[in-house]
């Protein structure tokens, strides 16, 4: 399993042959600028929410790789509306895929599109293949739900944000770690804006001290997990 950063929480997961993009955000993000945004190819397209910062790119990367979209009912639809008709509606629960189950999980998180329309829920997503799991949060609250986590899966690897303010901080991810009972973390949604930039080692000690690991992954940069 390979995770490709692009910055925020746009990310590329290589799995099983296939590449899942998850809240595609590149060109309106400053820290982004070195990353060739029409030079990414995706088999899947995943979205957690409709914010700008996680959808900003959704629309012209769907229509250019013809991936498949995947996320809740409302944003489906709007992207229907865009011309976008490779497609996959869910709402909260789980179902088989060709390439293992996908769990669309709540997140306590707000959610619109940029002109401000309702945006359905957000959510996450446990993607449980032959060979590997991961589970990402998407933008949340530490929040009890993630407790439900291990009764879906075991994920291998999760992807939680750090950068507090709008979601949680990396204090409240090692709780989190705790909940879904996963040791290995890759942080997402921090340093873009300035709400949310973080002292990194601050960060990483917080794990070392739970025994855990908290990978903060550098933009454009490529990992084995």
């Amino acid at each position: 399993m390979k995770f490709t950063f692009y910055g925020q929480s746009c990310f590329l997961i290589e799995l099983n042959g296939k590449k899942f993009l998850f809240d595609p955000f590149i060109t309106g993000n400053e820290l982004a600028k070195n990353i060739d945004v029409n030079g990414i190819v995706a088999d899947y397209i995943l979205v957690s929410h409709g914010h700008g910062d996680h959808a900003g790119d959704l629309v012209s990367i769907a229509k250019r790789t013809g991936a498949l979209v995947i996320s809740n009912f409302e944003i489906i639809t709007w992207l229907q509306l865009q011309g976008v008709t490779n497609v996959h509606p869910m709402n909260f629960g789980s179902y088989d895929f060709d390439f293992g189950t996908l769990t669309l999980m709540q997140a306590q998180h707000s959610s619109s599109f940029m002109d401000g329309s309702y945006a359905g829920a957000a959510g996450g997503f446990i993607l449980n293949a032959p060979k590997g799991c991961f589970y990402y949060s998407g933008d949340t609250s530490l929040m009890l739900d993630m407790q439900l986590v291990p009764h879906y899966a075991k994920p291998d690897v999760a992807i939680l944000p750090i950068g507090g303010n709008f979601t949680m901080n990396a204090r409240d991810a090692v709780k989190a770690s705790d909940f879904i009972q996963c040791d290995h973390i890759i942080g997402v949604h921090f340093d873009t804006f300035g709400y949310i930039r973080i002292d990194h080692e601050k960060a990483r000690k917080l794990f070392e001290d739970a025994g855990k690991q908290l990978l903060i992954p550098d933009i454009g940069a490529t990992y084995d997990l």
